[in-house]
């Protein structure tokens, strides 16, 4: 089966590429999710829109990958609220999402949720935690996430 990704799927392929993938794979699990649409000569017009829109999203080149490691790492506090027990526990955990608004909150840019790395899986507790965004395959920013109580 012939498709062209709609956005990046890990081991395949980035958003615009075509791909020949076997037919259950296409039919059960990208085409339901939206992460592809079949090939045809409409949607072959459709990958360069689909190109132009990731390219507009992401990461220049390795210069702009430095420059945003700079802003986020120049970042002074981000601090996120969560609802927390009296223990300390979360509520459930803190996700990528929830980093990436609290980047934003605190006025650093904005980053790809997907791109967002928990260095010792997930957070499930109050306190100070380490977090890494791959902005590029060469460049990584690391900064603190203070994680407080409601």
């Amino acid at each position: 089966m012939k498709l062209i990704l709609t956005s990046a799927v890990e081991n395949l392929g980035e958003a615009g590429d075509t791909v020949e993938v076997r037919d259950g794979y296409g039919r059960n699990y990208l085409l339901p999710r939206s992460l592809a649409i079949v090939a045809t000569r409409g949607a072959e017009k459709q990958v360069e829109g689909i190109r132009r829109a990731q390219q507009a999203r992401g990461v220049r080149d390795l210069d702009h990958a430095n420059e945003i490691k700079q802003a986020l790492e120049g970042l002074e506090v981000v601090s996120l609220t969560v609802k927390t027990h009296d223990s300390g526990k979360l509520f459930g955990s803190v996700t990528a999402a929830d980093v990436v608004s609290a980047v934003r909150a605190a006025g650093g840019p904005s980053v790809e949720k997907r791109n967002v790395e928990f260095p010792k899986g997930h957070i499930k507790a109050i306190g100070s935690h380490a977090i890494v965004v791959k902005l590029h395959p060469k460049v990584e920013a690391k900064f603190n996430v203070d994680v407080v109580s409601a």
